[in-house]
């Protein structure tokens, strides 16, 4: 005598539909989660001297020159694994710079974006503009020791780039 039961007549397919049920919940430190951040930039603009009596540019306009440029680049240029998605320019401030004894004019920037990984969050944090940066989503993120493991040998090899940089100059 043959029985069945309606729990059991199709078992892939109750596996298929646990499988997409658990799948969100385990994966919040997976890289199939997206990170929402949002970054602040100050860049900086001092005061350009004239050259044959024009040309000159006070430290306000190469300032917002320089927020401008700097804006149309991480709008339009794509950068693999990084979504940005706001631009919000903030009101100029002025700081005297002691070392260049002049008034240093800063524009910044906020700019909002979503990444695909943990380790494209280095091509923001790695700039001198850089300021501060915010985690929005997700709240809290698990992180295995590949994936730290990852995110140090990247932070090293920015900091390696960046010193031979620098020995360059």
């Amino acid at each position: 005598m043959l029985r069945s039961y309606p729990e059991t007549e199709d078992p892939q397919k109750k596996a298929a539909e646990f499988l997409a049920a658990a799948s969100p919940a385990d994966e919040e430190g997976s890289p199939a989660t997206k990170i929402k951040i949002r970054v602040r930039f100050d860049y900086r603009g001092l005061p350009r001297p004239a050259r044959f009596f024009f040309g000159g540019k006070g430290a306000r306009e190469v300032a917002e020159e320089i927020r401008q440029q700097q804006s149309n680049m991480w709008r339009y240029v794509p950068i693999q694994g990084v979504k940005v998605e706001d631009l919000e320019f903030i009101e100029l401030y002025s700081v005297y710079d002691e070392n260049e004894e002049t008034l240093a004019v800063y524009a910044p920037v906020e700019l909002s974006a979503t990444l695909d990984s943990l380790e494209e969050v280095l091509r923001f944090v790695c700039r001198e503009e850089f300021r501060r940066m915010e985690f929005v989503e997700p709240a809290r993120m698990n992180l295995t020791d590949r994936d730290l493991e990852r995110l140090f040998f990247r932070v090293g090899e920015m900091l390696q780039q960046k010193l031979k940089e620098q020995e360059q100059y």
